[in-house]
């Protein structure tokens, strides 16, 4: 055999070897995140070249400071940039928007005529923003969970309950791979510094809705959610979408809405984090936060009281994995 034969015999070996080593090594949170962020950026470019021309849509403001009548572009503009014409205020202030009386991202482009009003945390009734404020929590726990271990702790979401402020926390549901560790005061401060630092950044959620199919590509390596999107899907007013959203580079699934910005948030704890058993998924740990807008401070007192109230279990959000349980009630409805 020439030296060249030999040569090549022995690169294609190695390819295959090589090949074999990274198929079954070990994934990273951080290689993952990329993956998923870089697949979200495609898919959003891709169906904003989907709007080849620009139309115009009436959108009619009802409330303070006054109502109007704007002309604004269809699938571009959100109720945002509606309040960017309207007054600062509610800008700064707004958690969610009601387009035609339901409720809509501040963020998510606009896609008919409508009338248009913006809800807060100081309205006569807010229910919504609160129930918004909790659901955004929760996708932040998601956030602080795939950035805060080493590269050898693989982390895998696997689902947060609808927001039930009376529970006295939000949750996530998770495999950590450390089924022996018991976090101390100090790590659960770290952890809840990951969160509070995203009120100083002025980054919107990000919604996008995705085929199922786009949606198991982005989450292929999370073992749960690859069970749990075809049901959602199902489940969707398609039939076959999931809506994902995006912060920063983080990205989930939820129904949503989620708040406009993290700078609505004022304080951020994450308060315990508990063991628990799914009949379909096994051991799982319970991640519990506590959070309050910025727009509603607190005294230190009140504050840590709420917060010794957020370590306990949380036993009024249901287990996933239950059969009674339905796959949009497991992804934060």
């Amino acid at each position: 055999m020439s030296s060249q034969k030999i040569l090549n015999s022995f690169l294609l070996h190695n390819n295959r070897i090589s090949k074999r080593f990274f198929s079954t090594r070990q994934l990273t949170n951080e290689e993952v995140t990329k993956k998923r962020n870089e697949l979200f950026g495609k898919e959003k470019a891709r169906q904003m070249a989907l709007v080849s021309r620009i139309e115009k849509i009436e959108v009619r403001h009802k409330g303070t400071p006054e109502e109007c009548t704007l002309l604004m572009n269809k699938g571009l503009s959100t109720p945002f940039n509606c309040a960017m014409h309207i007054q600062e205020l509610l800008m700064t202030r707004s958690v969610v928007a009601l387009v035609n009386g339901q409720p809509w991202d501040m963020h998510r482009p606009l896609d008919r005529d409508c009338d248009l009003s913006f809800l807060h945390f100081k309205d006569e009734d807010p229910s919504l923003s609160n129930e918004t404020f909790w659901r955004t929590g929760s996708f932040l726990l998601g956030y602080v969970l795939e950035r805060a271990f080493k590269d050898k702790h693989y982390v895998e979401l696997c689902s947060f309950p609808p927001p039930d402020v009376r529970s006295g926390s939000f949750v996530y549901d998770v495999d950590l791979k450390l089924p022996d560790w018991i976090p101390s005061t100090a790590e659960l401060n770290c952890l809840s510094r990951l969160a509070s630092k995203l009120q100083y950044d002025d980054v919107p959620f990000e919604r996008l809705e995705v085929d199922a199919s786009v949606a198991a590509r982005i989450f292929e390596d999370n073992r749960f959610k690859s069970v749990q999107i075809p049901k959602i899907a199902a489940q969707s007013s398609t039939g076959s979408s999931v809506v994902v959203y995006r912060l920063k580079d983080h990205v989930d699934i939820t129904r949503g809405p989620l708040v406009s910005t993290p700078q609505l948030i004022g304080r951020f704890a994450v308060a315990a984090i508990h063991s628990i058993e799914s009949p379909d998924f096994g051991s799982l740990r319970r991640v519990q936060g506590i959070a309050l807008p910025k727009q509603l401070p607190v005294h230190f007192w009140t504050y840590d009281i709420l917060r010794g109230r957020a370590s306990k279990l949380n036993t009024a959000a249901a287990i996933p994995g239950s059969l009674s349980v339905s796959p949009r009630k497991m992804i934060g409805s």
